[in-house]
């Protein structure tokens, strides 16, 4: 039999390691195609492992609680066929859990103190990732205390915005809240520290009713804030002309779904016109580290997608600039579809280079969307309506009823400047307005 590594997958941007919550498989148990072999967490998302080959599982390499670095061996698979890793890849294998073993020890044991230290034999037998044990230690939580906060992650499992959230009603509610050790007074002037900005208290109202924010809706407002932080937003506004766009699509969406059995929207076709603008203006394309700026080379849009819950995710489409008209609108078609029954993977939300957001979907004219970092850019479109419009003909100017809609261009002021990104936004509204009525799709 031929042995295949089951590897830890990339689960989205910034994310570089994982904890394994709970082995659906035992040694020796068959595995089919695309069976769920684990399931892992990370900040962003929890979700299940599949497996790409069938067989019989091995071995595992870890345990439960254990953090994996991404792209690390977790278990091996024996498959009939020859398909799968070598010999020498699964004996490599060791060697890179010894070494996450490490950064594991390390981790824990600079999360004191001691009573944080032991927080992985907690007397419920309650799992809790490095990451909030480095929490809990900076803000001298105790075991004790950390017990009796609850968890939103699977299975009651403690998430840092659980902590996080937990955190300003510190005390309020009878949990024991420690106070931080006295430091010794500095000998010289200390250096100016950051201002702690807190959130107003709220007072509550008869009649009043508390509900709590969804994990996501925590991820969510934490991700709007520090994007709000990180970069200095400037927004700028284009009107444009779309009725040749709204004339051809009326002419062709009936042709178009009988022979390819999608609808087409007007999102595919906005989609495309920003790509062509990015060609065009490359250093809208980007993301800053440091001092560093990342020029990307891969043109891979978000686009803005309403769950049925009211959140909000960005499925992102990989490589635009290689699609036509027709591969963008089934991609933003099977996108949208997979968001809205929860359907999504990990991969699907990482990776975006641009975002795209239709807040004329919801009736409004226009908005200021933030940022969706690392990004440096983001574009809102605005509902179409009939308007009263000045129009040039040969025999002069004349007034038509036309179909307008407004275009709204939020950037990073640290690198992005007002020159680029108005043109940008204007170059976007003039590949809508010179749209083919007679194009083939």
């Amino acid at each position: 039999m031929a042995q295949f590594n089951l590897t830890m997958p990339k689960m989205g941007e910034s994310v570089h390691e994982a904890t394994i919550i709970k082995w659906l498989k035992n040694e020796g148990d068959s595995i089919e195609l695309d069976e769920p072999v684990l399931e892992i967490a990370t900040d962003k998302v929890d979700s299940e492992i599949p497996s790409p080959v069938a067989g019989i599982l091995g071995k595992k390499l870890f345990n439960d609680g254990d953090v994996i670095q991404v792209g690390s061996a977790i278990a091996v698979i024996e498959t009939e066929g020859g398909a799968g890793a070598g010999v020498a890849d699964v004996a490599a294998a060791p060697v890179a859990a010894e070494a996450v073993e490490a950064t594991v020890n390390t981790a824990v044991e600079t999360a004191a103190p001691a009573a944080v230290a032991e927080v992985g034999a907690s007397p419920s037998g309650r799992f809790y990732s490095p990451l909030v044990k480095s929490i809990a230690k900076q803000e001298n939580i105790g075991i004790d205390e950390l017990e009796t906060i609850a968890g939103t992650g699977k299975d009651g499992r403690l998430t840092k915005d659980d902590i996080i959230a937990y955190l300003p009603n510190r005390g309020k509610n009878g949990a024991p809240a420690v106070k931080p050790q006295p430091q010794a007074q500095p000998q010289s002037k200390p250096a100016a520290q950051p201002v702690n900005i807190q959130a107003p208290a709220v007072s509550l109202q008869g009649g009043d009713e508390i509900i709590e924010m969804d994990r996501m809706g925590k991820l969510i407002a934490e991700h709007m804030v520090m994007s709000k932080h990180v970069s200095p937003h400037v927004t700028s506004f284009v009107e444009a002309d779309v009725t040749n766009i709204v004339l051809w699509r009326d002419r062709i969406k009936k042709d178009f779904e009988k022979r390819e059995g999608e609808k087409i929207t007007f999102t595919p076709i906005f989609i495309e016109a920003v790509c062509k603008a990015i060609k065009d203006f490359p250093m809208i394309n980007i993301s800053v580290d440091g001092t560093n700026i990342i020029i990307r080379k891969n043109i891979n849009i978000g686009m803005a997608t309403a769950l049925p819950n009211g959140n909000l995710i960005v499925p992102v489409i990989k490589n635009v600039d290689r699609m036509n008209l027709v591969g963008i609108t089934k991609a933003v078609n099977d996108l949208a579809n997979r968001a809205r029954n929860n359907k999504l993977t990990p991969d699907d939300i990482s990776g975006g280079t641009y975002t795209l957001t239709n807040v004329g979907s919801f009736g409004n004219v226009m908005g200021t969307p933030i940022i969706n970092q690392p990004q440096v850019a983001i574009m809102a479109v605005g509902a179409v309506r009939k308007k009263p419009a000045v129009i040039e003909t040969p025999t002069g100017d004349a007034i038509a009823i036309r179909h307008m809609m407004f275009l709204s261009h939020s950037y990073d002021h640290r690198v992005v400047n007002g020159a680029l990104g108005g043109q940008f936004v204007r170059r976007v509204a003039d590949y809508l307005e010179q749209f083919d009525f007679n194009r083939e799709f």
